[in-house]
């Protein structure tokens, strides 16, 4: 339980300071570009790239990787095994990049034109594969930037993976800077910088554990064919998933200018404590988890898993309030400005208040997710994915029609869809992983979770008090506010004994 809060909170820290840049990062490009049909561009060029990463490596590497890598270290005499496993995997994703990126590359106006961002014109579509064509680089950077992410976490080494996003956004920022005088074309080069930047990050620290590199494919390593096998159903799902983005965009391209940029900006500012909560609890437990399921210690690992699912609440309950009722001062705070109008604001804050009804669901679906993978069962969550991403999109034709019904800005329903397909993703894996498991302590995460509830309840009164009493001034309304909540929460958590921040404060 220590061992996992300090492991957490090593990783928070650099989420957060990566996610502080990172709003650093858009209130440069929101201002220099506001919600424009340029900046629908750049976001819509993002996708393909992303879906690349994604699919190929990020999740899908780590889910696979991670515990097998860890199994053989465990075994002090697979060693040598665990680095030749390493390379294999290394030589042969770096390969898959490049053939991907490059076909991707080629074919560029037709995915824009076909599949993306239909509802473009033709200036802004040729744009959207120019700026895709510079982004598609930082894929393959990233595919070996993810492989040493993971050597390090299953080494429980969190701090250099913690600092990469950080430097990452560091190269964007210079991008954006950059953009003010050289264009929208320098911001796709700062996502290439940025890549590069976090490669570099990884690569002082993995000399510590002694790697050995051998530059050879090694299809015929049963670690790596299993690794394979892992990875395939979890590129299923994560494809499967990132259909959602894409139905997205182009419904998003339909909708008035600026609702992508409004719907990319909620979710950037969703995926803040989306990312300094459940990934980084997640990030901390899964190479425990995994060993524990390597060893076959399915008590522990119970325990441990109840103990990160318990934290994740303690935490998202009261972020998902402060998404909701702080979230328009928040925004007009940050990025009003320059190119970034108050229209903007209304924009990405009518966004993020649906987003923020996702935040539970996202956050658990993040951790439970990693006792599966640790299980070495990748395809449980991705049938459970499936079924929601066609959830996701028939709801988000539905709503963004039954919001345009009610003269509600339509990217919205976009938005709620997500959030709900989520919740139900949610509790399906739950039911599913508490059969498995033979129940999951519900007397025990009841008893932390009222607590952290009844806190949620008294904070998200005392906010929506004194945003109501300060609505004349964003930065009373949204850094009070904030400050307000988050004290009235944990002096509630302190008196209520929840021991979550028992834990916290020893950590």
């Amino acid at each position: 339980m220590n061992r996992l809060a300090r492991n957490a909170s090593v990783v928070m820290a650099g989420f957060v300071a990566a996610n502080l840049l990172g709003l650093l990062r858009q209130i440069i490009i929101n201002r220099a570009f506001g919600a424009s049909a340029q900046l629908d561009s750049y976001f819509a060029a993002f996708r393909v790239p992303d879906l690349l990463f994604n699919v190929l490596a990020g999740g899908a590497l780590g889910s696979a990787f991670i515990p097998m890598f860890t199994g053989l270290l465990a075994d002090e005499a697979a060693n040598d095994k665990a680095w030749r496993l390493a390379s294999a995997v290394l030589n042969n994703l770096l390969i898959a990049l490049c053939a991907a990126a490059g076909a991707a590359a080629l074919i560029a106006p037709m995915l824009v034109s076909a599949l993306l961002a239909p509802g473009f014109d033709a200036e802004h579509q040729q744009l959207t594969a120019g700026l895709m064509r510079v982004m598609l680089i930082s894929t393959v950077v990233f595919g070996a930037s993810g492989l040493l992410m993971g050597i390090h976490n299953a080494h429980h080494h969190f701090l250099a993976p913690a600092i990469a996003p950080v430097v990452y956004n560091l190269g964007i920022i210079v991008g954006a800077l950059a953009a003010k005088r050289f264009g929208i074309y320098a911001l796709a080069w700062g996502v290439t910088l940025g890549a590069a930047l976090h490669l570099a990050a990884q690569l002082p620290a993995l000399i510590r554990h002694q790697p050995i590199y051998r530059p050879a494919l090694d299809w015929g390593n049963e670690s790596a064919r299993q690794v394979g096998r892992l990875m395939l159903p979890r590129m299923f799902g994560l494809a499967v998933w990132q259909i959602n983005f894409w139905v997205n965009t182009a419904i998003a391209s339909t909708l008035p200018a600026g609702s992508l940029s409004g719907l990319t900006i909620a979710f950037q500012i969703f995926t803040f404590p989306q990312a300094a909560i459940a990934q980084a609890i997640a990030t901390a437990v899964f190479p425990t988890l995994s060993a524990q399921a390597a060893r076959g210690e399915n008590e522990s690992l119970r325990g441990t898993l109840i103990a990160a699912l318990n934290l994740t609440l303690f935490l998202a309950l009261p972020a998902t309030l402060g998404l909701i009722l702080l979230g328009k001062p928040i925004i007009a705070l940050l990025f009003e400005g320059g190119e970034f109008t108050a229209r903007a604001t209304d924009l990405a804050a009518w966004a993020l208040a649906w987003y923020g009804l996702g935040l539970v669901g996202h956050s658990i679906v993040e951790v439970v997710t990693r006792a599966f993978y640790a299980m070495k069962d990748t395809r449980t969550p991705v049938t459970v994915g499936a079924g929601a991403m066609i959830l996701n999109v028939i709801l988000s034709l539905a709503f963004t029609r039954l919001f345009a019904t009610w003269s509600w800005m339509p990217h919205g329903g976009l938005a709620l869809a997500n959030s709900l397909a989520t919740a139900i993703e949610m509790m399906a894996l739950i039911l599913i992983l508490r059969r498995r498991l033979n129940g999951l302590g519900a007397r025990n995460m009841l008893a932390s979770v009222w607590r952290s509830a009844l806190a949620a309840l008294a904070m998200g009164a005392a906010v929506w008090g004194w945003a109501r009493a300060a609505s004349e001034s964003v930065w009373l309304a949204g850094l009070g506010g904030a400050a307000a909540g988050a004290a009235v929460y944990f002096l509630f958590a302190l008196i209520l004994r929840s021991p979550e921040i028992r834990l916290l404060r020893r950590n």
